[in-house]
């Protein structure tokens, strides 16, 4: 199969990576040069460190299957990992749907309305498939339909998405999905604790490791994701949804302050 990546950043290189590695064809697609040359380079890292755990038997021949020219007409899955933004995402989406007129086109959107994106496009090929970070090593899939996809399409995009190894998950369209909107709302309730002073960010997610049996805690998968991320995601929910999910003030002032998470070295935690 021939697919297209749009979007070479943290996800979209994961992205990339998944599908190199089960022997598709992949053409990756940046709004520049360099950009489409730093992603090829976060794509040949990521199959480097696979090959070095003996997760890949050899990276430079899976590598070779990766080209960032033309789109290809006869793709037949496209998958934008551009900023969370509708008109951009309909932007890449409707310059894809030209260029590869049978591709299912994929929106890796954690939050945002795929009716709403699929809107001025063919929708009946529009469809959501939430990866998660890093996208080589999480097994979860969210595939989001919405009222006007092709029912096929979605049988399809799950089909793939099995092969790849990933265990899927089916959500109707609806702000935050299943994962975002949980999971946001664990993220807001924890850093409110921590703004009242009734545990530490340390205690806190030690309480949901060892009590829950999380792999990781609210606080700190806020500082991988980034605390700008689920600023925005918290935003858009509680737009959507209401109060319940409106952002604490610290996240806010953190986010002022640039501590990001991970990202720039401080948020939560210190990396």
């Amino acid at each position: 199969m021939k697919a297209v990546v749009i979007g070479g950043g943290t996800m979209g290189a994961g992205i990339v990576h998944v599908l190199l590695a089960h022997g598709h064809e992949v053409t990756l697609s940046e709004a520049d040069a360099e950009r489409a040359e730093q992603g090829r380079l976060a794509v040949k890292r990521s199959l480097d460190k696979a090959q070095e755990k003996g997760k890949l038997a050899d990276a430079e021949a899976v590598f070779a299957n990766l080209s960032t020219g033309e789109l290809p007409a006869d793709a037949e899955l496209v998958v934008e990992a551009v900023p969370e933004n509708v008109p951009l995402k309909q932007k890449v989406l409707g310059f894809a749907a030209e260029k590869c007129p049978n591709a299912i086109l994929a929106t890796n959107t954690s939050s945002l309305s795929i009716a709403e994106i699929a809107a001025g496009l063919q929708g009946e090929r529009v469809l959501g498939m939430h990866f998660f970070n890093p996208v080589p090593v999480q097994q979860l899939v969210e595939l989001v339909h919405h009222d006007g996809v092709d029912p096929a399409n979605v049988a399809k995009a799950r089909t793939w998405a099995e092969q790849w190894g990933k265990t899927v998950i089916e959500v109707r369209d609806s702000p935050g999905f299943a994962t975002s909107r949980l999971g946001v709302a664990v993220g807001m309730e924890a850093i409110r604790m921590v703004e009242e002073g009734v545990a530490s960010a340390a205690d806190i997610d030690t309480g949901m490791k060892l009590g829950y049996r999380w792999p990781m805690g609210p606080l700190e998968l806020t500082d991988l994701v980034g605390l700008d991320v689920r600023l925005a995601i918290a935003e858009h929910l509680a737009a959507e949804l209401g109060p319940r999910f409106e952002p604490p003030q610290l996240l806010r002032d953190k986010v002022a302050r640039g501590e990001l998470g991970k990202k720039t070295g401080q948020g939560f935690f210190s990396w």
